[in-house]
């Protein structure tokens, strides 16, 4: 029996849209792992005051970890990855799901909004990578502060929402806005999430 192939579904936005907690409570529902943001980490480590380049950095690392969770969903003994994500932690997992929290169109949307410009490397991977759905999260719930996140008024979030917006528009893959406040968002992203794997 053919294993069937890993369905892909990236959640992106503006800061403080509530991509991360999406994430992980689509995780949970379907049993499966979901691929955290890697800048988070970066920032807290190094701090805000990033470069362009620092840019580029991130967004190999965050498809380095992408690989790397797609590695231990689909069982590649054959890439020699050292995954982090332990067997012990998917328990007995939907393998067919992976939900990413941040993906290239992101790093694209934050070095064109911070430096005028994106890095080649970043607009080849938006050409190579495909995924099979896109969450888009809007500006609809509260702005939660955190010590990394830049833009807590809602103009500047809005306009971000309306990049990202264009960017679905013009691009094939398919996508769902994801609006109203934590509950509302879960199950309008369960229903995308469904009917797409019933197609």
């Amino acid at each position: 029996m053919e294993k069937k192939p890993l369905i892909k579904i990236a959640v992106i936005g503006p800061e403080s849209t509530g991509k991360s907690t999406l994430c992980e409570l689509l995780a949970q529902h379907y049993n499966t792992q979901w691929c955290p943001e890697f800048a988070r980490e970066f920032l807290l480590t190094h701090g805000t005051d990033y470069t362009y380049d620092d840019l580029l950095y991130i967004a190999k690392g965050q498809l380095a970890m992408e690989d790397e969770y797609t590695h231990s969903l689909v069982g590649s003994s054959e890439s020699g990855v050292n995954s982090s994500v332990q067997d012990s932690e998917l328990g007995t997992p939907n393998s067919k799901l992976l939900f990413i929290d941040t993906e290239m169109y992101v790093m694209k949307v934050w070095c064109e909004f911070v430096f005028g410009k994106c890095h080649r490397w970043v607009l080849d991977q938006i050409i190579e990578r495909k995924y099979d759905l896109y969450l888009l999260c809007n500006t609809d719930l509260p702005w939660v502060k955190d010590e990394l996140r830049e833009y807590p008024d809602l103009k500047t979030r809005d306009q971000l929402y309306h990049i990202y917006k264009d960017i679905m528009i013009n691009q094939s893959t398919p996508w769902v806005d994801i609006s109203g406040y934590y509950d509302e968002r879960l199950q309008k992203a369960i229903k995308a999430v469904d009917q797409l794997m019933a197609g």
